[in-house]
């Protein structure tokens, strides 16, 4: 992830489980969630996400971070760039997602421009696409929070009405991007503050 930070560090970590929202996550106990003898588990709640994140999280069945998340969520939130490594199902649409949402939530005088949007997530697939999008409904399900998926093999009509009304999240594949970037007089990326590469060996 690449945003107005001023530092950058790149993190690797293997698999862990799903939550009921289709996110990876290590229930606490098990022995995947623990780093090492001495370091005992963490919870969402000391990451530093709002009570509004933390509450949705407890509805979707997220009870410890995964390493990924647990290591890059305060970087993210401090706003720091970011490179991470890891496998399918780790948790890292949590560990990017989430510090996002913290900081739309914090931004109490923000207003969508028409034409614009805050966050792109580029995909390599519409599935992981709508996969992310899905997801950061759920985290943000107590939150006003716009967002909209870009991708083709569907009608574009609904996707450039979306973009024409601003959003704060798209998460888009890079083809039907760069269609709607050529073909939209009234679409620009000139005031993105967040860039997420998703499986970037993928694209």
């Amino acid at each position: 992830m690449t945003g107005p930070g001023t530092r950058g560090t790149s993190l690797t970590y293997p698999a862990a489980g799903k939550s009921a929202a289709g996110e990876a996550f290590l229930p606490a106990g098990r022995g995947g969630a623990t780093r090492s003898k001495d370091r005992p588990l963490i919870n969402f709640s000391e990451l530093g996400l709002s009570e509004t994140l933390l509450r949705a999280l407890d509805q979707a069945g997220y009870v410890t971070p995964t390493p990924i998340q647990e290591q890059a969520i305060p970087h993210l939130v401090a706003g720091r760039d970011l490179l991470g490594i890891a496998q399918t199902g780790t948790g890292k649409t949590a560990a990017f997602a989430l510090p996002i949402l913290n900081r739309i939530a914090a931004d109490r005088n923000r207003a969508n421009m028409p034409g614009r949007t805050r966050c792109l997530i580029l995909a390599p697939t519409r599935e992981l696409a709508a996969q992310i999008a899905d997801n950061i409904k759920t985290y943000a399900r107590h939150m006003r929070v716009h967002v909209a998926v870009v991708v083709g093999g569907v009608s574009a009509g609904p996707q450039i009405r979306a973009i024409a009304r601003g959003l704060d999240i798209l998460v888009a594949t890079p083809g039907r991007l760069v269609e709607h970037l050529l073909s939209s007089g009234g679409f620009t990326l000139q005031h993105l503050r967040w860039l997420i590469v998703d499986e970037a060996d993928r694209l």
